[in-house]
């Protein structure tokens, strides 16, 4: 174990911090066009995965009882992200418009880039934020999602997703034998909804009307809304258009990310709606070192469901009896989802494997597999 003391040191969080200069791919790719327009997809998710096959897999775990107070450098990596992604959608966005260097294609190629990064790394890092008490931190969340214009993300991650996971109420809990593409346009119409719901039951809860200013979708809609209307005063439609586009890019990458965590995993149920606790075997792990800075440990996804208060330097990882293993990383993984027969051919043994180990008694898995058990209740 990695004592506090030594998790605090700049040294171990500088490489989580190295995402603050990738954006520069993206700025080379906007000013040279043509073949550079490589540079954010092969120094994002190339690099690291390249990385992975030199440095292997990292199964040290820091003290999980580091005070918050030791954690500065990386708390300051995700929220110095903010600023970071407003200047590289915004400041891209107006260089871009007028680019007379660059076709119409080619400026969506630059944007595509920009997609990779408010994704790879925007999204993951407003996904640490939110999961925390400060007031500060969730507001910061908050801004990078309308970047990319999935603002209903966190109710929908914190109300549904963490306390129904592996359950029929869960739309991101990806299904046995589920193909990517429909898993992605099920969520994209599920999603929205769901998040809803749960806002409105908990309003309800507190004898609050759903059209209450205390909803949080108000401040949802106003910020999306204020940064498409940036974008169209910085770049008219088109700069709607390529502000839409990386959007679309960025909600990608982070579906893909959910097809991955869960595939085919599913709790216990135990009657009546009712459902076994969430444990670590209920996440696919992974400890791939540098892919693991890349998405701030995010793959240590056992424990992030297990603790999900808990921040990302401190999260642990898992041995194989006791949970389940990803074979490679999540860019990896993610490439191979795009191509459903290749995943399955890999993933659906893995997920057989996991039915026999932790839940042998289970004969029948079809209302498992098909989502027809009951849901458990909204909380």
């Amino acid at each position: 174990m990695v004592p506090a003391q030594n998790v605090a040191s700049f040294r171990r969080a500088a490489p989580f911090g190295i995402s603050v200069i990738l954006p520069l791919l993206v700025l080379v790719a906007a000013m040279k066009g043509g073949w550079f327009l490589l540079l954010p997809p092969l120094g994002t998710w190339w690099l690291y995965t390249g990385l992975d096959a030199v440095l292997g897999r990292n199964s040290e775990n820091p003290d999980p009882e580091a005070p918050e107070d030791q954690l500065f450098w990386y708390r300051l990596i995700t929220m110095i992200w903010v600023p970071i992604q407003f200047a590289m959608i915004f400041g891209i966005l107006s260089f871009v418009v007028g680019a007379d260097h660059l076709s119409t294609g080619e400026k969506f190629g630059v944007f595509f880039g920009v997609g990779i990064l408010s994704g790879a790394i925007g999204i993951v890092y407003s996904h640490e934020m939110m999961h925390q008490t400060n007031r500060f931190e969730r507001w910061l969340a908050d801004l990078l999602l309308a970047m990319v214009l999935y603002s209903h993300f966190r109710t929908e991650h914190l109300l549904v997703h963490h306390p129904h996971v592996g359950t029929t109420r869960d739309a991101v809990t990806a299904r046995y034998n589920e193909g990517f593409h429909r898993f992605f346009f099920r969520v994209l119409r599920e999603s929205p909804v769901s998040a809803w719901k749960a806002e409105k039951s908990m309003l309800a809860r507190r004898g609050l009307s759903v059209w209450d200013g205390k909803n949080p979708f108000w401040r949802y809609w106003v910020l999306q809304l204020m940064a498409m209307i940036l974008a169209v005063i910085i770049g008219g439609w088109m700069g709607l258009a390529l502000f839409a586009f990386q959007a679309i890019v960025a909600i990608w990458q982070l579906e893909i990310t959910n097809y991955v965590e869960h595939y085919g995993l599913t709790r216990r149920h135990l009657g009546e709606g009712k459902y076994e606790p969430v444990k670590p075997h209920h996440s696919w792990n992974a400890d791939h070192q540098a892919t693991n800075w890349l998405f701030i440990n995010l793959q240590r996804h056992s424990d992030h469901h297990y603790k999900p208060a808990r921040r990302f330097p401190l999260l642990q990882t898992y041995p194989d009896d006791v949970a389940p293993q990803l074979p490679f990383g999540y860019v990896i993984m993610g490439f191979m989802a795009m191509v459903p027969p290749l995943w399955r051919r890999r993933m659906n043994p893995r997920v057989r494997a996991w039915r026999k180990r932790y839940y042998p008694d289970i004969e029948d898995w079809g209302p498992y597999r098909n989502g027809t058990l009951p849901p458990p209740a909204i909380r």
